[in-house]
């Protein structure tokens, strides 16, 4: 049987590029075990290689620099966030929307190390030379922006006040869920997250949304 001109160049090339792949996806989650347990700061490069089981040599051929890694961290875990709230459909709007967050939640407990990640990089990250001071921003923005378009649409179809104040009850919504996951990383056995967002939500309703007939 004859191959075609260049086929077993092509058929190394994919099996260079799989590889590659494979070693990616392996030192992003290196990566996120040890950013979540020391932070940005304290973690480098040679122990997120030595992790991974590449050189560092190896793996800075993947990932230029430390930034660039963190760069591919945060970018799969807004990745993953964003397909499992929204799909490929659109975004919640009103009370599914608050109800999404408690799915959520409920979905990174069973992931400590995505929690503890977003704990302590976001801390870090409130420095404006922070490689990821801009991701954080944008974080907040999209999800502000996200949850103020919920609220509004509720009150537009009747299932929430149209007095109810929009802008605090986004940007309460978003201190619960960020002092949960606070509290959760320094005493992770000692409270559910997903029972204390569900009274937040429920206080929330009580408040602000219409009589259900």
């Amino acid at each position: 049987m004859s191959f075609p001109p260049g086929y077993r160049i092509e058929r190394e090339r994919t099996r260079a590029g799989k590889a590659g792949d494979a070693a990616r996806a392996k030192a992003v989650m290196a990566a996120i075990e040890l950013f979540s347990a020391s932070g940005y700061n304290k973690t480098s490069i040679a122990e997120v290689a030595l992790r991974t089981g590449l050189s560092q040599s190896g793996l800075l051929h993947h990932f230029p620099n430390k930034s660039a890694l963190l760069s591919a961290v945060l970018e799969q875990r807004e990745k993953e966030d964003s397909e499992f709230l929204f799909g490929e459909g659109d975004a919640p709007m009103g009370w599914a929307a608050l109800d999404s967050l408690v799915a959520l939640v409920a979905r990174n407990s069973t992931r400590p190390e995505w929690i503890g990640l977003f704990v302590r990089i976001s801390a870090e990250a409130t420095e404006p030379a922070h490689p990821a001071h801009e991701w954080m921003l944008n974080h907040y923005r999209s999800i502000r922006s996200w949850l103020t378009q919920a609220v509004e649409h509720g009150q537009k179809t009747g299932e929430i006040l149209p007095d109810a104040p929009v802008e605090a009850i986004v940007r309460n919504t978003i201190a619960v869920l960020d002092g949960l996951q606070q509290q959760w990383v320094a005493e992770p056995h000692t409270m559910s997250m997903v029972a204390e967002l569900r009274v937040y939500l429920h206080g929330l309703r009580s408040t602000w949304g219409t009589p259900q007939r």
